[in-house]
């Protein structure tokens, strides 16, 4: 059975016993939040930007998108101030089951709420919204079929108008062989989470490449059990590929955000005091189990900001204030 990647990868990922309704994903990769808790302090400190930038209303929300095992939820949670804790309203958004150990004070549900006032974070989820692949033919653009049972390929109808405008637009082929994943859906993913921002700001973090410097052969990929696979689309992986969020972004601001900043997860944690600077030396005399917990610190916020890692991410944060 032939598919579009698009229809492969909704029915691996999210169709009846798919990758994510099955498997935790802290189990076959590495993540910001799954690396060190002081990612989610980080985002507790944008929180608090938030806060402040509305005037400290009566309920503050923190949406979390792709939630996956809540560990970011319930780690900004945990570490919030009890004032702010107080006036808190926590979701988790994912389809799949609410996690048997997350904090009852943190909400659930598979879509995006409505009118949110605070901080939505979206890290690593636009990456797992599935899209079509197209090739560049002698004749123009062709969508890439896929057989899901073995991940072969052949080649398949045009695109639709409106996919052939986004690749015009945000992703031009121009030799024979090149491909590109249509990100269409991609920015209307976006673009639905700004509609529900009623004010606050929306930050989507993921892998992520610009306009000007798209992979000429595409991103696709696939990771099991913390190692890179081929992307079959038969449900026993993960299958993902990296975003255009400059599209995303163009999308958000047709929705509504007001603002728009498009940087690195290091330039953006660096700004939120995650420096990876070491300890001074002579703490090790003075207080040696004091310098030891700070290294490891140090350590750990120096893998979130690695240019040739985690740091590398690309960070949208759109605002509706």
């Amino acid at each position: 059975m032939w598919l579009t990647w698009r229809d492969a990868m909704e029915h691996a990922l999210y169709g009846d016993n798919g990758f994510y309704l099955r498997e935790r994903p802290s189990g076959h990769f590495r993540t910001s939040v799954g690396a060190s808790p002081v990612f989610a302090e980080a985002v507790l400190r944008e929180l608090v930007a938030v806060d402040d930038a509305l005037g400290a209303p009566p309920v503050i929300d923190l949406v979390d998108i792709g939630a996956g095992e809540g560990l970011l939820a319930s780690g900004v949670l945990a570490a919030a101030p009890p004032g702010l804790r107080s006036r808190l309203r926590v979701t988790g958004v994912d389809l799949a089951h609410r996690p048997a150990r997350l904090p009852e004070e943190i909400g659930w549900t598979a879509s995006v709420p409505d009118g949110i006032h605070g901080l939505v974070i979206a890290n690593e989820w636009l990456d797992n919204v599935p899209v079509d692949i197209a090739e560049q033919t002698a004749d123009g653009p062709r969508l890439v079929l896929v057989d899901p049972s073995n991940g072969a390929e052949r080649l398949g109808d045009r695109p639709q108008a409106a996919d052939l405008a986004w690749l015009a637009r945000w992703w031009p082929m121009r030799a024979a062989g090149e491909r590109a994943e249509i990100g269409r859906p991609r920015d209307e993913a976006w673009a639905s989470v700004i509609v529900r921002l009623a004010r606050g700001r929306a930050v989507a973090i993921d892998y992520a490449h610009p306009v000007d410097d798209r992979p000429p052969c595409g991103t696709l990929a696939g990771y099991r059990d913390g190692a890179a696979v081929a992307p079959v689309p038969d449900g026993s992986c993960d299958i993902t590929a990296h975003v255009a969020l400059d599209a995303c972004a163009a999308a958000g601001e047709r929705a509504g955000a007001a603002t728009t900043a498009l940087t690195t997860q290091r330039q953006a944690l660096r700004a939120l005091g995650v420096t990876g600077a070491r300890p001074p030396v002579e703490q090790a005399r003075s207080d040696p189990r004091g310098y030891l917990r700070a290294l490891a610190r140090a350590s750990e916020e120096a893998e979130l900001i690695a240019v040739e890692g985690l740091g590398g991410f690309g960070w949208l944060s759109q605002t509706h204030l």
